[in-house]
This record gives C-alpha cells, structure tokens and sequence, in this order.
C-alpha cells in the first residue's frame, strides 16, 4: 500500500510527483494537474501532497501521511467550491494562508480543485502568490486542461496531464476496495466511462443506476415533436428532483446551524439585524443548486452521448467495447433503425445543449432544442 494507489491507471504523472517528493532539485513552487473528468485530478494533488508530508512513509500510514490524505492536516489546505466560479474573497484567503510556514509538516500545501472555475480578476488575484511564494509553500492546481487556466497562471505551473483509466483498473479498483461484484464494477466502470467517482457511486446505489437507466431510455420514447417537448420536461423534472436530494439536507443543516451561531430561533421570526446573514446563505444556496442541477443535466447528456456513441459502433461494425451493457437491445434497435450520419447529428445536438447551458442557457429550453433534434427524420 502506498499514498498513490488510489490513483489509477496513471503510471507516468505518479512517476513524476513521486520524484519530485524524493529528489529537490525536481520539486517546484507550482504545478496544474489536468485530465478529464473523473481522472482523479485531486485524488493525485491529495496523493502528492500527502508524500510531500512524509517521503519516508513508503506504505502511506504514518500520521502525517494519513491527515493529509483525509484533509485533517493543518498544513494541507483544499478550496473545493461547489459554486458556479471560485471568488475573490476564496482567493484571498489562500493567498493569506501561503504566506505562513508550516506549522507541523515539511510543506504548507494549497490545493485549488477546479482551478478552471477562477475568472480571470480571480486569476490575476493569485498570480503574485503563486509567482512568488515562501520557500516552503507549495500550490496545487487542477483543472480538466491546460486551457482552462488563464496563460500567466499556467506558465508558472509544472504541468502533470492525468489520462483517461482503463475500464479494467477502475472495475478493479471497485472490486478491491469497495467489494463490488466484478461484473457490476465492470458495467459501472463502462457505464461511467471510467470516471472513478461516477462509476462508484453507480456501483453503490441502485437509484442512481435506475436514474441512469431512464436516461438511457429517452431516445427510444422519441418519436416526434410532442413526444421531444414531453421528454424534454421529463428529463429536467428529475434531474432538479436528483439535484435537489444532494443539496436539500446539507442546505437544512447550514441554515439550522446559521441560526444557532446567530442566537434566533429556527421557525421563529428572524430579527431585522440578521436577515442580512440569512439572505446571503440563501443567495450561496440557490447558486449551489443551481450548480449541482447544472451538473446533473451534463451528467445526463453525457450518458446520452454514450447512448449513442454505442449506436454508432454497431452501426460502423466496430470492435469497439460498448459503454452499456445493460441497454445493448435498445442500442441495436436504435442502430438497425437510423444511419451513422443520424448518430453523428444527434451527438453534436447533445454536445450543444452542453455548450448552451453551461453558457447559462435556461435548462429546459436547451433540453427541448435537445430533444426535437434527437427525433427520426422521415
């Protein structure tokens, strides 16, 4: 056992981080940590920072190693933002706390997940921070490219690229430390095109797998307009509902809280010098929500694409593994009953209702633009 076995299928990027841990004159003041999405961006940037804590701790279990992987360590500070954009004020606390020294371990470590969601102002806030930081600071940035960064922020970064995991390390993962069966964690692991978070929790939640399954079903309901327009209302219906289950009970919880530390009572009146404090979490509340419904289409979309991108290897004869097992009937229906040409169109309308709502594009209408394009063409 190691720091880096939770990361998977990433042989060259452990190579390089676990060098820099071991020989200084590899180590530097910055690096970007970029893959797509499910790669294990922070799994590696908690894995490197918890090696930079203990060298010595080859099998991952001294104190130092183990705080740090579970984000106890006061040394080892994450910003992970569940808003639409990382603010200003996120960032300047960071920039307060790199200018302290390490106050247990060997290196004060900042690890920014997300770095993509930094507007350019919040971008240029950082940057003499991160140009210039004490001797033994060290930041940690992770966005799903290069290009996502702002160019004077990547330029004084080492960049480490994460790749896509094989299916089989991910469904081995899941087996090894999850216990899942192995032909489950070999449907999860396809199903959420080894993306390694996504694919557990399919693995650990049936409703998950069943929402997933009803998204697969959409295109075979299609058959013209109205059915589109039905469909459309169907999909963003449930997934508020799917968005609402992850943020309801952490957003009772925050205002309950609020409300204790303010001294009001919960379900009484709220005094007018409060209300200020209350608004505000509400305001981080509905952008929070927003976020995750935001983030619960996309996940839609993109098991869709999968959809198919299944059609259209049966269609091309590919030798191709398909990504859903358990919707291989529908594929070859959808297959035997459209062209390549057909699939091609309908994933780059997917790919553009993708592209409208994360511009900010009211959800249902990017979805009913979606769905009318994905009906037979007669």
């Amino acid at each position: 056992m190691s720091v880096w076995d939770a990361l998977v299928g990433q042989p060259e990027a452990v190579a390089v981080l676990s060098e820099a841990v071991r020989r200084p004159e590899a180590m530097t003041h910055a690096w970007l940590i970029t893959g797509p999405p499910g790669s294990g961006r922070s799994v590696a940037a908690r894995a490197f920072a918890a090696a930079l804590q203990d060298p010595a701790d080859v099998d991952g279990t001294s104190h130092e190693t183990q705080t740090a992987l579970a984000g106890t360590h006061a040394d080892v500070t994450v910003l992970a933002t569940e808003k639409v954009v990382i603010s200003i004020d996120e960032a300047r606390n960071l920039i307060g706390l790199a200018q302290r020294s390490p106050s247990q371990g060997r290196w004060r470590v900042i690890i920014v997940e997300d770095a993509d969601r930094m507007v350019e102002r919040t971008s240029n806030v950082l940057l003499k921070a991160i140009e210039e930081p004490p001797p033994r600071t060290v930041w940690i940035l992770c966005a799903p490219s290069p290009q996502d960064v702002l160019v004077t922020i990547r330029s004084r970064c080492r960049l480490v690229n994460l790749r896509v995991p094989p299916a089989q390390d991910v469904a081995d993962l899941l087996v090894e430390k999850d216990g899942v069966d192995p032909d489950l964690a070999m449907e999860c692991a396809l199903a959420a095109q080894s993306h390694i978070g996504m694919a557990r929790r399919l693995a650990a939640n049936p409703n998950a797998r069943e929402y997933r399954a009803k998204v697969l079903a959409i295109p075979a309901t299609i058959r013209g307009v109205g059915d589109a327009i039905l469909a459309a209302g169907t999909l963003v219906d449930e997934a508020t509902e799917e968005s609402k289950v992850a943020t309801a009970e952490r957003d009772a919880a925050e205002k309950t809280e609020l409300l204790r530390n303010l001294g009001a009572e919960e379900g009484g009146t709220i005094p007018p010098a409060l209300r200020a404090q209350v608004r505000q979490l509400e305001e981080e509340q509905k952008r929070r929500a927003r976020r995750a419904l935001i983030d619960v289409l996309d996940r839609a979309m993109v098991d869709l694409l999968s959809f198919y991108r299944d059609v259209l290897v049966v269609q091309l004869d590919s030798d191709q593994v398909l990504m859903n097992r358990a919707a291989e009937s529908a594929v070859r229906e959808m297959a035997a009953g459209s062209a390549p040409e057909q699939s091609l169109q309908r994933m780059q309308s997917v790919g553009v209702a993708r592209t409208r709502i994360a511009a900010g594009a009211a959800p249902l209408l990017a979805i009913e633009a979606m769905t009318v394009a994905l009906r037979p063409q007669n």
